[in-house]
């Protein structure tokens, strides 16, 4: 799932980093990087608000969207714009804290002390075989688009769910064709398995997975 609560409409750089290891585990314990002007790091419970979210700006502005019709996936113009309302946040803010409170992730890119990015990862393994965690969501602000923190992120994501044992990342993408190219341009490809409650949830988005 991507978190995406409204639909109005139809529808590497030089880099410093610091680690710290839990002893005798390959999982990091805390990471602190910093690419550019942009910090990134692991969120926590107590810190996730509406405050922290004061300078994101979540607006999409969406004219054609990739869509699977007939078994075939097709581009179909549906301009809208994407945004969240003050219930939207509040929302996110619960499904984000529960992401954290229940073993999952949750990682953010921060400028100039102000959140512009952020992404989270379920800590429930399913799909059998292809063993998949959820990417449940992955955004950046609209005025930070275009610099590669969307790509940070998601590495940051697979390389914490290859930790855990996932063999591979679900994701249930937004189908705008921007949304569609960043992922295409990270290696995801169709998933192999449908995840039900994702297909019900957002039957526009497009379901795809990541191998780690």
């Amino acid at each position: 799932m991507e978190i995406r609560m409204l639909h109005t409409g139809k529808g590497d750089k030089k880099m410093e980093q610091t680690r710290e290891y839990k002893a005798g585990e390959g999982l990091r314990a805390q990471t602190v990087m910093q690419a550019d002007s942009v910090v990134y790091r692991q969120l926590h419970a107590d810190e996730i608000d509406r405050k922290l979210f004061a300078q994101f700006i979540r607006r999409q502005a969406v004219t054609l969207c990739r869509r699977r019709e007939k078994g075939e996936w097709v581009i179909r113009e549906d301009p809208f714009i994407d945004d969240w309302t003050e219930a939207d946040y509040q929302v996110l803010i619960t499904c984000l804290k529960n992401t954290i409170c229940t073993g999952g992730f949750v990682y953010g890119a921060f400028v100039d002390g102000e959140l512009k990015g952020f992404t989270s990862v379920e800590a429930v393994l399913f799909g059998g075989v292809n063993r998949y965690l959820d990417l449940s969501c992955i955004h950046v602000s609209e005025d930070m688009r275009g610099r590669g923190i969307g790509q940070m992120l998601f590495r940051a994501a697979a390389e914490w769910a290859e930790q855990k044992g996932a063999g591979k990342l679900y994701i249930s993408a937004h189908s705008a064709v921007e949304t569609q190219a960043f992922y295409q341009a990270m290696g995801c490809v169709e998933a192999q398995e449908y995840n039900k409650e994702h297909v019900e949830r957002e039957p526009y988005d497009c379901q795809l997975e990541y191998r780690l």
